[in-house]
């Protein structure tokens, strides 16, 4: 073996550490780029465009080469004509694969703008691979992961309102979200109901959490107080908080 061929020092420098194996670094150009240790050696996959950082049919992606054919059949009149064959969609599959694997560390290093930005540009191929595939099969085959990718959009655009310190817009997302999940038409595919469910259920979770951080109003704090007041069993500490939010209430019906 080529001694200049040899990355040991590289693996030495960075060892496997399954908590801690994605990392953002800068190239010699000073471009971003996204670094993943695995147990065997190093996958390296570009920030901007294909994350393995080729150009099919001379075009940034292969969703991209195939919408320019439909524009141009558009231009011809001949859009009723067009389709994707099964090799077509094969090229689709495999490229939203690799977006797949890019968006899965960009969520875990919070890199939010940058999840939306790929979960978007695959739920463009579902739909485009759904509404002109030749085959039947071709069209059903991502459809059983839409409600997945659904939730990783909204959860990422969630957490990205909500790292903004906007609560409300954060709870208005992960609500959409789950309703367009909801919404999506029955598959009888257990991949799909197994994803509809934990998708749903994940939502519901990071709604809750979500909730967690709106503003309290002095009501609810106080009420909060004589809860953990009740609990400690601090009687007269109770009897206090409660008079105060009897209060509160008798001003609020005053209004």
């Amino acid at each position: 073996m080529n001694d200049a061929g040899d990355i040991r020092e590289l693996l030495d420098a960075w060892p496997y550490d399954p908590e801690n194996d994605a990392r953002i670094v800068r190239g010699q150009d000073g471009r971003e780029i996204l670094q993943v240790r695995t147990p065997l050696g190093l996958e390296q996959l570009e920030m901007q465009g294909r994350p393995d950082g080729v150009r099919p049919h001379e075009t940034d992606t292969v969703l991209e080469f195939y919408q320019q054919e439909l524009a141009r059949a558009e231009a011809a009149g001949s859009a009723a004509e067009f389709e994707l064959n099964a090799q077509d969609c094969a090229e689709l599959f495999a490229e939203g694969t690799l977006f797949y694997f890019r968006y899965l560390r960009l969520f875990q290093l919070k890199r939010w703008p940058e999840t939306i930005r790929d979960t978007a540009r695959n739920l463009q191929v579902f739909d485009f691979v759904r509404k002109y595939a030749a085959r039947e099969e071709d069209r059903n085959y991502l459809e059983k992961w839409r409600p997945y990718l659904l939730r990783m959009n909204t959860a990422a655009s969630a957490l990205q309102r909500l790292e903004q310190g906007s609560v409300a817009e954060a709870l208005k997302i992960i609500q959409s979200g789950q309703e367009r999940i909801a919404a999506i038409e029955e598959m009888d595919d257990d991949t799909f109901r197994v994803e509809r469910e934990r998708s749903l259920t994940v939502l519901r979770e990071l709604e809750k959490q979500v909730q967690a951080k709106q503003p309290v109003s002095p009501m609810e704090q106080l009420e909060r107080q004589l809860e953990r007041a009740i609990k400690r069993q601090e009687f007269e500490r109770a009897a206090e908080l409660r008079d105060r939010i009897r209060k509160l209430r008798a001003q609020r019906t005053a209004r």
